[in-house]
């Protein structure tokens, strides 16, 4: 029955749907401190319109958030951001970019429950803030890679030289990208797909 004013509610649009073909769909979250480009990383690799929760930065802020490294930054994510990409025909990665504050980070718990893997976003002028986010990813058991986001105005140094800083074992990838651009992001995905198939074949992904 319809009602006066009921309006038809859209149904999901074609290029939301998941391909017929696809076999897994995998979650996985980009995590990192406030300002380490987690919101452009979804947005430039998802397939579909990514979901968003960025509010506008007010005053409240200030002495609160550390936007050390990002002065011009206006909006900041309070819950998450979502995409979705997919790797092969069978393969797709669901993608949760987590709030970079620390007075969000209690979302994280609920953020990270069933996460296959995690991309941790690095900003060389902050690596201190990286520490926290790796420790939370080791206590839940979320393997994860790391990749240092190439800011313009950011330090470079030789991938061995950040890797003996942020303390990572051997076997943990590190790599350079700049998340504003879709190729880079993919192949930092890629990077970690590759990385959560070596785990399964040693069975060190349970």
């Amino acid at each position: 029955m319809d009602f006066k004013g009921s309006e038809t509610i859209p149904g999901p649009r074609a290029e939301d749907q998941l391909p017929h073909t696809a076999r897994a769909a995998v979650k996985i979250v980009v995590v990192g401190g406030f300002g380490v480009g987690k919101t452009t990383m979804v947005g430039s690799v998802s397939e579909i319109k990514p979901l968003t929760t960025e509010e506008t930065m007010t005053q409240a802020g200030i002495g609160v958030d550390d936007n050390f490294g990002s002065p011009s930054k206006t909006a900041t994510t309070v819950a998450m951001d979502f995409g979705r990409i997919k790797i092969t025909d069978q393969l797709v990665l669901y993608l949760f970019g987590t709030p970079g504050q620390e007075r969000f980070w209690f979302l994280w718990n609920g953020l990270f429950e069933g996460a296959l893997g995690a991309v941790v976003l690095v900003d060389t002028r902050r690596l201190e803030v990286s520490f926290d986010v790796m420790g939370r990813l080791e206590e839940r058991g979320v393997p994860f890679v790391v990749a240092v986001n190439s800011f313009p105005d950011a330090p470079r140094y030789p991938i061995a030289d950040l890797r003996s800083a942020l303390d990572l074992s051997e076997r943990i990838p590190i790599m350079e990208c700049d998340v504003r651009r879709r190729a880079s992001s993919r192949d930092v995905l890629m990077t970690l797909t590759r990385f959560l198939h070596s785990l399964a074949m040693t069975g060190s992904l349970t």
